[in-house]
């Protein structure tokens, strides 16, 4: 929090720059009867599709972006020494990271999402929005899991560590059917798709909300998101704690790249 406040300039220009972004994504619907000359697309139901893809996915990359660069946040403030070294243990250090994440990047979706909202027409009066609430946070553990192992990333390279985080990040916004659904890719992109948590939560939030599904129809997307919290969360704090005591061991742990 100390760090939003103390760079609250770039903050705005981010929120800026993310709603502009997610209008732009949503007039895509608005303007597909004019570029393809077609009469017959449903402009509402396109323009809700891709206002949630661009929502959730703001939610979702805003989280694993705020997780997976805990420690480049770290060395370029030039605390990593007296964080790393501080008698706290590192599963309270990440998951206190992680809960920050969490809610600032669901008040910025919120923020983002409501002023969208104002220049387009939504519905959501027969949205199941209890199921897509669990869904998001079924999401949010498997996000965070991922988020957490790929922050070993700028631990162990601090020359180009961030950089293969964000790389990780354009994978699963290219596989996870973000803007478009999963079955346009070709076959070897959708096997991927497949183990993508990010695929889960966008279909299982389209269900709920669009298709009004019932929470227990859910259960095909909570299931695989569990598993994916289960195992990465663990295996994420476990990676880290092992990443540490090695960078600690080889002098990787230092302010600079």
């Amino acid at each position: 929090m100390n760090l939003v406040k103390r760079y609250w300039g770039w903050e705005v220009v981010w929120l800026l720059y993310a709603t502009a972004n997610s209008l732009a994504v949503t007039f895509i619907a608005v303007g597909a009867g004019q570029v393809t000359g077609q009469s017959n697309i449903d402009i509402p139901y396109f323009t809700l599709y891709l206002l949630l893809g661009t929502l959730v996915w703001h939610f979702l990359s805003g989280m694993f972006n705020a997780v997976s660069e805990v420690i480049s946040w770290e060395r370029w403030e030039g605390t990593i020494e007296y964080t790393l070294m501080a008698p706290v243990h590192r599963w309270v250090h990440l998951i206190g990271q992680t809960l920050f994440a969490v809610f600032w990047s669901l008040f910025t979706t919120i923020i983002i999402g409501g002023i969208t909202a104002l220049f387009f027409e939504i519905n959501l009066t027969s949205a199941n929005l209890g199921g897509a609430l669990i869904i998001l946070i079924c999401g949010s553990i498997s996000l965070i899991g991922i988020g957490i192992i790929s922050s070993i990333l700028p631990l162990m390279y601090p020359e180009r560590g961030m950089q293969m985080t964000h790389i990780i990040q354009a994978s699963f916004l290219l596989v996870s059917g973000v803007y478009y659904p999963i079955t346009v890719l070709p076959a070897w992109m959708q096997f991927l798709a497949q183990l993508s948590p990010v695929t889960y939560v966008l279909n299982g939030i389209r269900a709920s909300i669009m298709e009004n599904a019932p929470t227990s129809d859910l259960m095909q997307y909570i299931v695989p998101l569990l598993i994916f919290g289960v195992v990465t969360v663990p295996l994420g704090v476990w990676a880290f704690m092992k990443a540490e005591a090695y960078a600690k061991r080889t002098g990787r742990l230092k302010r600079v790249g």
